[in-house]
């Protein structure tokens, strides 16, 4: 018979919790980013003048052509440091995980020029017992600003790990 864990928080997590990443940074966004991008979203239709046509969008609140929402700037590749591969999580209680969602608020629209920083941080989490025994709900949150540091957006994605 195993052992029942008093808990799932490790060290780690408690000397990492609100320790920022390093910033992953961006190319500069182009119009030609944003217009694919929203030709790839709204495919067979055609997409919104916002993010295509500058005339249209001048005359918009937004006085500007913006992305999508869903607009990833880092979809293209950046230069990233290597990282050291993550040890295999083995077997046992607290050793299986999964996704446990996503939410996201969108605070500034990102437009052509920009360049977007983004860092990440274990936030929080909540542990108690489930049908699936102990378990860990763990929330990190990823902030992107632009080049003038203004919020664009705001991600905390949940994992479950039991």
């Amino acid at each position: 018979m195993s052992e029942k864990l008093e808990t799932l928080v490790t060290q780690e997590m408690l000397e990492k919790r609100d320790q920022w990443s390093n910033p992953k940074v961006s190319r500069p966004v182009s119009e030609s980013d944003i217009r694919k991008w929203a030709i790839a979203v709204y495919w067979p239709e055609e997409p919104p003048k916002l993010y295509w046509d500058e005339g249209y969008a001048n005359s918009t609140r937004y006085e500007g052509i913006i992305a999508p929402l869903d607009f990833n700037p880092f979809a293209w590749p950046v230069p990233v440091p290597p990282s050291p591969p993550t040890p295999p999580m083995g077997t046992g209680q607290g050793t299986n995980a999964m996704n446990g969602g996503q939410a996201v608020d969108y605070v500034a629209a990102i437009r052509p020029g920009d360049v977007i920083s983004a860092t990440t941080a274990l936030v929080d989490w909540n542990e108690r017992e489930t049908r699936l025994g102990l378990t860990l709900f763990s929330t990190n949150e990823t902030r992107w600003t632009n080049q003038n540091g203004e919020l664009i957006r705001i991600s905390r994605n949940t994992s479950i790990r039991y």
